[in-house]
């Protein structure tokens, strides 16, 4: 398959697939389709944040090449996901977030959190579906199409909604959303760990990590969906 349909169908098909399922979700008071698409833009700078995060790792010497690790290092791995992948992608989603999102006028309600955070994941995952196109084959590019958004989907929600909730009640941004920052990052690497090092049990293990956190996430969303 050439590149241009498995663009399409690897990248933006699902894309759009979970952009139509938030937006479903959100119907009972939908957020203006400008916001979310601005979402989705802070996505992409959020996705080039993080290359620029991992490059002054690089200058500080403290970047290394995961699959290399996995080779021959396996706690050297476990510590630079946790330590290095997890705190630098969530951080990466977590900055247009705070400064840009919550302070939005349709920002009003603490389902908006999930939603808006949601679409910034979408638009980080594009960026890194269309970076590993050339490193896999279609068919692990259309398993990966679907499956990555739903990984970075669910690690943002965790600190996105108590910052969201907090930001409404004017609350402490900081005090509501570290904790759960700390155990977002700390979970998004060891995802991490499990999928590049653990080849063998990769798939069981890191579907133990995302089902619980999707099922939380599937029911505060319908709690959260109905209308007052």
């Amino acid at each position: 398959m050439n590149p241009g349909p498995l663009v399409v169908f690897a990248v933006l098909v699902p894309l759009m697939f979970w952009a139509a399922y938030h937006y479903y979700h959100d119907r009972h008071r939908p957020e203006p389709l400008g916001g979310l698409l601005l979402c989705i833009v802070l996505g992409v700078v959020a996705a080039w944040l993080s290359r620029g995060m991992y490059a002054g790792l690089d200058v500080l010497g403290l970047r290394y090449d995961a699959y290399d690790l996995a080779a021959d290092n396996l706690p050297g791995l476990f510590a630079y996901s946790v330590l290095a992948i997890g705190v630098t992608e969530e951080l990466s989603k977590l900055i247009p977030f705070v400064a840009i999102v919550i302070w939005l006028r349709a920002f009003d309600e603490p389902l908006d959190g999930i939603v808006y955070a949601s679409f910034i994941a979408l638009g980080f995952s594009l960026v890194e579906n269309l970076h590993y196109l050339q490193f896999v084959s279609p068919g692990e590019a259309f398993a990966r199409g679907f499956a990555a958004p739903l990984v970075h989907i669910v690690f943002a929600s965790m600190w996105a909604y108590p910052i969201g909730v907090a930001r409404l009640n004017g609350d402490s941004l900081w005090r509501a959303g570290a904790p759960w920052f700390a155990a977002s990052a700390a979970l998004h690497g060891v995802y991490d760990f499990v999928a590049i090092g653990l080849t063998g049990i990769a798939l069981l293990v890191t579907a133990g990590i995302v089902l619980p956190l999707w099922v939380w996430r599937l029911v505060l969303l319908r709690r959260l969906a109905q209308p007052s």
